[in-house]
């Protein structure tokens, strides 16, 4: 993907993209450094810890048995990322939990 669609898709985050930002920009979430709507291949992932290898999605409604999800999060998994999803309503309403479960896949790796 190219680096202006990653440069549109930073400017239309939605508000679960937003608040997740907030919580993991500036290395604030236990001084791990992510970036965001970072293009790796040939697709943009929402969240990216280089360090760990981590990607984090944010995913909304329209990704539930999304069959070109389970490809990609494949083909990220075969370059040796690993790939955590979660739904948009879970960042929003246990951003808590959702960064609990980041940070443990962070010390794990």
């Amino acid at each position: 993907m190219s680096r202006i669609t990653a440069q549109k898709l930073r400017k239309h985050q939605t508000p679960a993209e937003q608040r997740l930002w907030n919580l993991l920009r500036d290395k604030k979430l236990a001084g791990y450094k992510f970036r965001r709507q970072f293009p790796i291949g040939n697709y943009v992932a929402d969240f990216v810890c280089f360090q760990h290898r981590l990607i984090i999605e944010a995913d909304g409604g329209h990704h539930a048995d999304n069959a070109a999800d389970i490809v990609r999060t494949a083909d990220l998994e075969r370059q040796g990322w690993q790939v955590i999803r979660f739904w948009n309503n879970e960042i929003l309403r246990n951003s808590e939990g959702v960064l609990l479960t980041i940070l443990s896949e962070l010390e794990r790796s």
